[in-house]
């Protein structure tokens, strides 16, 4: 448990810090995401619950998805400015 929070606070820590870069924007919004699915794989093991690890599962399918969303905005991004730098 105190992993995964401590992976949550990371992200949170890198999104805030951070506000230049979008790679790096993006890569702790997925440390986050992580976090809250190793949260929720805790708690379905302890509890003994299936649901959770299928709902773990769910979050780790949108996480992809939001990574391959947020790489085509960076791809575009690039091409239209030719930078990744936010300003």
């Amino acid at each position: 448990m105190n992993l995964s929070i401590t992976l949550f606070l990371i992200g949170i820590l890198g999104f805030i810090l951070n506000r230049k870069n979008i790679i790096l924007l993006i890569i702790s919004i997925e440390l986050m995401l992580l976090a809250v699915t190793f949260m929720i794989l805790i708690s379905s093991f302890a509890f003994d619950d299936i649901m959770g690890e299928l709902y773990a599962i769910y979050i780790i399918a949108i996480a992809g998805a939001e990574s391959a969303i947020g790489l085509g905005i960076v791809i575009a991004f690039y091409r239209l400015r030719g930078s990744i730098r936010i300003k």
